[in-house]
């Protein structure tokens, strides 16, 4: 016997959430399904445990730079790491426990176990069958882990499980060094571990910008040891894990996978459907409706593959949830690329990155933090931030950065490109003295130097000191 619903929602992540919180306003009759812990990826495994860890590490790398200040005693400082992570621990439990509140009072709207599609609008789960005008599918991602390694058993980790280790060993491999890898790699080291990271990519955090990524290697490699070119391959050997990538060999105590996530779409029943998969698995999605092929069913968040971010997720979910209450598919305008990495210095690229650009039409503002003045007084005078903008109109396109305060001008930045704006009139807008943005400002201003000039009263024209102190 079939049940019938107006909506199934699949999966109680970050999109299933906001696809949840639309349908609700519009109907009482939906269920949601989910297959595995509740919580999202963001609060229990992601983004959250993982600045907790991040901010331990930092405070305790801070002691590096106590000589700088005329601060003395820092070489007696020690790290509890147990400590770090019950502190890691009871962040993310509280984190989780605020998520869980959205589904509490659900009933038996709310259905855990495992879906699978049996047509366009029916779903399995349990021999139980339930009939929706709509389906949104959120079923979210799980790390990549290469099957002939999961034989090391808990001498591999992922940060499904990191964060809930009461310990960690004093050598440790990470393989992949995307943004996740980059992080904690980093926030290990500061810790205490050593640390041998490894990618296939020579280039790391999902970077393009040649410039750029050849700071930041150069950058975290005084912190750990990084190798690049190579596969790695793994063996237990006496002592430990043994990593070996080309002329690199080390052995660990334990390895932390971070070779990105991979979407929960298989055994969901999407063959089924009777449309092209590529050769993921992926049905073709529209990224304006989220609606896959002509069906009444929404592809949303992780699971579709397109960007594994939470703010991403909670738009997808926002557009697919809206989508599967609507009479007609409304068609929504995405928001610009922003991508920011929590290494320090931060990772950020907006808009568009370099390789999707065509250097003929470009020009380019570069800077360099060695010589900020900000940055000095804090001894955080690192890193490269490289801006594009269009070389005929001076409309901003993009930026790839690794700098101090990322976070915040790449924000900047994205407002800026989503507005439309162009080099001076980003250069008209005030920079108080002395913040991290006067060295965007730089940037933008050896951008406004390969463009026409401003006018004598316009203020976009109000050139540089060339004096550190004051620029």
């Amino acid at each position: 016997m079939e049940q019938n619903v107006d909506v199934i929602i699949v999966g109680a992540g970050s999109a299933g959430l906001a696809a949840l919180r639309e349908v609700r306003k519009r109907t009482d009759n939906f269920l949601l399904i989910n297959d595995g812990p509740y919580g999202t990826t963001c609060a229990r495994v992601g983004c959250m445990p993982s600045k907790a860890l991040i901010e331990a590490a930092n405070a305790f790398a801070r002691r590096n730079d106590f000589p700088a200040f005329g601060i003395s005693g820092g070489e007696s400082l020690a790290v509890d790491i147990p400590a770090v992570l019950r502190r890691v621990r009871n962040l993310r439990d509280k984190f989780v426990g605020g998520v869980l509140k959205a589904t509490e009072d659900l009933g038996e709207r709310n259905l855990p176990g495992r879906a699978r599609l049996l047509d366009g609008q029916t779903v399995e789960v349990d021999g139980r069958r339930f009939r929706a005008k709509r389906i949104v599918l959120a079923p979210g991602s799980r790390p990549v882990v290469p099957e002939a390694w999961c034989a090391l058993g808990d001498g591999i980790l992922t940060t499904d499980n990191l964060f809930d280790q009461t310990d960690l060993p004093g050598r440790m491999a990470v393989i992949g060094l995307g943004a996740i890898g980059v992080e904690m790699a980093q926030a290990l080291a500061r810790l205490g571990i050593t640390i041998n990271a490894f990618d296939l990519s020579p280039r790391l955090a999902g970077l393009s910008d040649e410039e750029v990524n050849e700071n930041l290697v150069k950058l975290l490699g005084r912190e750990f040891a990084i190798h690049t070119g190579v596969g790695a391959e793994l063996r237990r050997v006496e002592g430990g894990i043994e990593v070996a990538a080309g002329t690199a060999q080390v052995v660990v105590d334990r390895v932390l996978v971070a070779m990105g996530r991979r979407p929960n779409i298989d055994g969901l029943g999407l063959e089924s459907l009777g449309i092209p998969l590529d050769k993921r698995g992926q049905p073709q999605v529209n990224p304006s409706t989220l609606q896959v092929a002509d069906l009444p069913i929404f592809l949303a968040g992780d699971a579709n593959g397109q960007a594994a971010l939470l703010h991403e997720a909670a738009d997808e979910g926002h557009i697919a949830g809206i989508n599967a209450v609507a009479e007609s598919i409304h068609c929504f305008k995405r928001r610009t690329p922003l991508a920011v990495v929590f290494s320090d210095p931060e990772v950020a690229a907006v808009g568009k990155r370099l390789a999707e650009l065509d250097p003929e039409t470009v020009i380019f503002g570069k800077v360099s933090f060695a010589r900020h003045g900000r940055a000095r007084t804090a001894e955080k005078n690192k890193g490269v931030l490289h801006i594009y903008a269009d070389k005929k109109s001076g409309r901003l396109l993009g930026a790839e950065m690794c700098v101090p305060a990322a976070e915040h001008m790449a924000h900047l930045l994205a407002l800026a490109i989503e507005r439309g704006l162009k080099v001076m009139d980003l250069l008209r807008m005030p920079f108080y003295h002395p913040v991290y943005e006067e060295g965007l400002r730089s940037a933008l201003r050896e951008l406004a130097g390969q463009l026409p000039g401003a006018g004598e009263s316009d203020l976009a024209s109000c050139g540089a000191y060339a004096v550190e102190a004051l620029d």
